[in-house]
């Protein structure tokens, strides 16, 4: 399974229990209730999918927008 900006939107609006158009690109998802198990579930769905990345990475940069561009790069280094 590939990831995609959407699949990333839709995972962590998934996690937040919100609709994925409520989820705006730049907002700080901590400051929005995302906790740290949640922040652990998209890890592991996203190494499911292929994605390598680690719970401080998306922690440092928690938006849709920061966390779609290390996807995408590390799918990039993957390809």
């Amino acid at each position: 399974m590939s990831l995609t900006h959407e699949r990333v939107r839709e995972d962590v609006a998934d996690v937040l229990s919100e609709p994925p158009a409520d989820i705006s690109d730049d907002e700080n998802l901590l400051d929005r209730g995302l906790d740290s198990i949640r922040v652990m579930s998209l890890v592991e769905r996203w190494r499911a999918a292929g994605v390598n990345t680690t719970f401080i990475e998306l922690a440092e940069r928690p938006t849709v927008a920061d966390w779609w561009r290390l996807i995408s790069d590390r799918m990039e280094e993957n390809q």
